[in-house]
């Protein structure tokens, strides 16, 4: 554990609060994409499976139930609770599209070929790609919601701030996990147009807007 690691996962938690916080308060989904939230719930559901034969330290538990159990309350409050505030109509992004050829690369490029491990690196994979049909809904209506980019924003600085502790524990502890590292690189590279949007627009108080 350091202080990137550390603080990348209180951005990822604020992130996970934020969203939660927007949909009860308002009673409303508006402007956020069922199909990314499906997908950061099987993410976490493949990722960390060994909850149950790997104890690293409670700490590590903790965060695993808490991502897992938010990411399927996320999908049960859109789905179902406030299904009739949920815009189906432009979450358009065929899951298919991403599912397959990650679970294929998965198979393909990993540390071990054994279950465990084909899965968590297929979640590795796949929550590169997840926000995927979140930006690809705000594309096609033309803005979001400035609660929905601070949720984008600390979600962004999450995977960026790991990309941190990572080339920390390679300098000081010799680490150095190519799959996690390149599967990061692309995460944040998909949120760079995004963030200058953010620095430029929603923090001077404008409301956030994109090119369809």
């Amino acid at each position: 554990m350091n202080i990137f690691r550390l603080t990348g996962d209180l951005s990822h938690l604020l992130a996970i609060m934020i969203l939660l916080a927007k949909i009860w308060k308002t009673r409303s989904c508006a402007g956020i994409s069922g199909k990314s939230q499906v997908l950061f719930a099987l993410v976490f559901a493949t990722r960390y499976l060994d909850l149950f034969t790997n104890f690293i330290s409670a700490y590590n538990s903790v965060m695993k139930i808490i991502y897992i159990s938010c990411a399927f309350a996320t999908v049960y409050l859109i789905y179902i609770k406030f299904k009739a505030t949920y815009d189906g109509n432009h979450d358009t992004l065929r899951l298919e599209f991403l599912i397959v050829p990650v679970g294929g690369l998965a198979f393909l490029v990993n540390h071990e070929f054994s279950p465990l491990e084909i899965l968590w690196t297929f979640s590795i994979y796949l929550e590169s790609v997840a926000i995927l049909p979140q930006l690809f809904m705000i594309t096609k209506t033309g803005e979001a919601e400035t609660i929905t980019t601070h949720y984008l924003f600390a979600l962004g600085m999450y995977r960026a701030l790991y990309l941190v502790n990572w080339i920390w524990r390679y300098y000081f502890e010799g680490f150095f996990d190519l799959i996690a590292i390149v599967a990061g690189c692309v995460q944040t590279i998909l949120y760079c147009d995004f963030f200058y949007l953010y620095v430029s627009k929603v923090l001077k108080g404008k409301k956030l807007s994109l090119p369809a």
